[in-house]
């Protein structure tokens, strides 16, 4: 054959492959991954089946939101990686006086944001005073008895309290650039400013592209005060299914992913990937509509002797058995065990003759002794002569919401209480449960199960079932006098056991109340990629999860050719690999096709 139509023919086959390529890559790029940049950056990616709500830390309420926000904003205190206690941040040292209200902070002089501007005491006055001033939600229950915050010179700050407030070193509050928020009303700030990148913080990321419900994508700071983090780019990928999840980490494409329990077995056995179960400060549990005000929730929610027959009819056993799968443990009080250590274990243990156990005849006998009986004989109990039929909604952050729905569906219907279980996006969940009748707060559900996620101090999850919560964080919308007094005393007293026994207190009034029912104390299953990455880091020490503002700081790739790579772009490598073999087997295949027409020829 002729060279000129041998060349021909491979212009057309490499034609053809490099469509084939083009349209590999753009599928590539076309799904929840951002490009991956010039090849020459360090990139980590992490997976995430939750999806990010918002850029603004003063209306986000997810949890990688509060990651994101941790990363392009620093805290004034940070938090051992180990231990869990306070350590310096943007402040080197701190002292308090003799009757612990006033604290004054010495900050760090080499910080700076990350549009250059130098970082002052002015910025940390600026972020509590407009907290506080403003009363904004998402942060009320750190600055509560916070007075005022004062800059005394450029690196010096001070907080004065109205009450005692040993709490100051757990405020987990983001410091933000007076320059930028001081130009925003809070009516907007709390409301409807969506902070657009770049995001202007101080932290060891900074924001810098959001595609939502896809990825969000942040630079290193280079010039960041502790070191500038060994990748350059941070990127979290959302995904809709935990399938495909999993398929990516294991093909390269992400470096992180909480898996999920039918798929965490298979993974342990996989070279590439490092899995463990992480204990972190998180619980499970089936909440329940108690708000006394207006309300579209069931009447019955309000009454606590039913939501504690509810509690019997609850089989945490086998929640954690079969929904999910073994990677949970049955739950008690809704601060989780073996998270802190003893002697000031925060978590308290029911004793036996209170604990709630599953019990579906003292379910019915609670039920009837609270006059909630099924006067015509249809199997469903009555309120006020009309059936009880309960909306139960399984967010669906998690799979295994859906399959404890079902076991508690089943178990309610026998003792006589119907359900109708629905399983609800976290967006849509929210707008009910927080609704409005015009300006009248007016929440319409029922009941839901879904998670909470606490600080390394058990502050934050103290303050959920606060009656000032309510509208807030709260999403029982549960109001007891003894526990927000208990809230406020715990809140001021310096001496470690005796807060202890005030926390403990607490937990046995919500355990009898009854506005959670608390399942279970879900694992963390994770896995990570330790044959290319390096420096990975457990908070707390040893049952800790990885995914921390630690390892974000400092994991990076084993090579120099992990590096080149960026951790990225594995799919399309092999995208190019299987190209080019086509591209050989064709020709190849033609070859021979050819010569075998030449013999037939002559």
């Amino acid at each position: 054959m002729p060279l000129r139509r041998t060349m021909a023919l491979l212009g057309i086959i490499v034609v053809l492959a490099a469509g084939l390529f083009w349209g590999v890559a753009g599928a590539v790029a076309d799904d929840a991954s951002p490009p991956a940049g010039d090849g020459e950056k360090i990139v980590l990616q992490i997976g995430w089946f939750e999806k990010l709500d918002n850029l603004n830390p003063f209306i986000g309420w997810s949890g990688v939101g509060y990651d994101v926000y941790g990363l392009n904003y620093d805290l004034l205190v940070n938090y051992d990686p180990d231990t869990l206690q306070p350590i310096p941040g943007l402040a080197e040292s701190w002292e308090t006086s003799a009757d612990g209200k006033t604290w004054t902070f010495h900050l760090r002089k080499d910080a700076k944001w990350q549009d250059g501007v130098p970082l002052t005491a002015n910025d940390v006055a600026f972020t509590y005073n407009y907290n506080v001033d403003n009363q904004l939600g998402n942060y009320a229950v750190y600055t509560e008895a916070v007075k005022h915050t004062t800059a005394l010179d450029d690196y010096t700050v001070q907080i004065e309290c109205t009450k005692p407030k040993p709490g100051v070193l757990q405020m987990w509050i983001p410091i933000m650039p007076e320059h930028i928020w001081g130009k925003i009303d809070h009516k907007d700030a709390e409301n409807k400013f969506q902070n657009p990148p770049p995001c202007v913080g101080s932290g060891p990321f900074q924001v810098v592209e959001w595609k939502k419900g896809q990825y969000v994508r942040l630079e290193a700071n280079k010039a960041y005060w502790g070191g500038a983090p060994q990748v350059d780019e941070l990127i979290f990928r959302f995904y809709t299914t935990q399938d495909t999840m999993v398929s990516d980490l294991k093909s390269g494409s992400i470096q992180y992913a909480e898996i999920p329990q039918a798929q965490f077995t298979a993974l342990q056995g996989n070279s590439e990937l490092t899995t463990g179960k992480a204990q972190i400060d998180t619980f499970d549990e089936l909440g329940i509509n108690c708000y006394e005000g207006p309300s579209k929730g069931h009447p019955a929610l309000k009454d606590p002797a039913f939501r504690k027959a509810l509690n019997w009819a609850v089989d945490r056993e086998s929640i954690a058995n079969i929904a999910y799968g073994g990677g949970a443990a049955p739950a008690t009080g809704f601060l989780p065990a073996k998270f802190w250590s003893a002697p000031l274990d925060y978590h308290w243990e029911p004793p036996a003759d209170v604990k709630y156990a599953y019990d579906l005849e003292r379910a019915k006998q609670e039920l009837d002794a609270a006059g909630y009986t099924d006067s015509d004989g249809n199997g469903i109990r009555e309120y006020k002569g009309e059936d009880i039929k309960l909306r139960l909604w399984a967010i669906n952050d998690k799979s295994e919401a859906t399959r404890a729905g079902k076991l508690i569906s089943s178990s309610l219907k026998q003792v006589g209480i119907e359900t109708e279980l629905q399983t609800l996006d976290n967006g849509a969940a929210v707008d009910s449960m927080y609704a409005y009748e015009g300006d009248v707060f007016t929440p319409d559900f029922d009941l839901f199960i879904w998670y909470w996620t606490g600080d390394f101090d058990p502050g934050f999850l103290l303050s959920v079932f606060t009656t000032d919560q309510i509208e807030n964080w709260s999403d029982c919308n549960w109001s007891n006098k003894e526990y927000d007094d208990l809230f406020t005393q715990q809140d001021t007293e310096f001496d470690p056991e005796k807060r202890k026994d005030l926390i403990w207190r607490m937990q046995e009034i919500v355990y009898d109340q009854t506005p959670y029912v608390v399942m279970v104390y879900a694992q963390t299953l994770e896995a990570y990629d330790t044959a290319n990455w390096e420096g990975w880091v457990h908070q707390p020490a040893g049952s800790g999860s990885v995914l921390n503002w630690w390892t974000y700081q400092q994991v990076h790739p084993k090579t120099a050719s992990m590096a080149d790579a960026g951790g990225s772009n594995t799919g399309l490598i092999v995208a190019v690999i299987v190209i080019v073999a086509v591209v050989v087997i064709a020709l190849v295949v033609w070859l021979v096709m050819r010569g075998r027409g030449k013999a037939l020829e002559e």
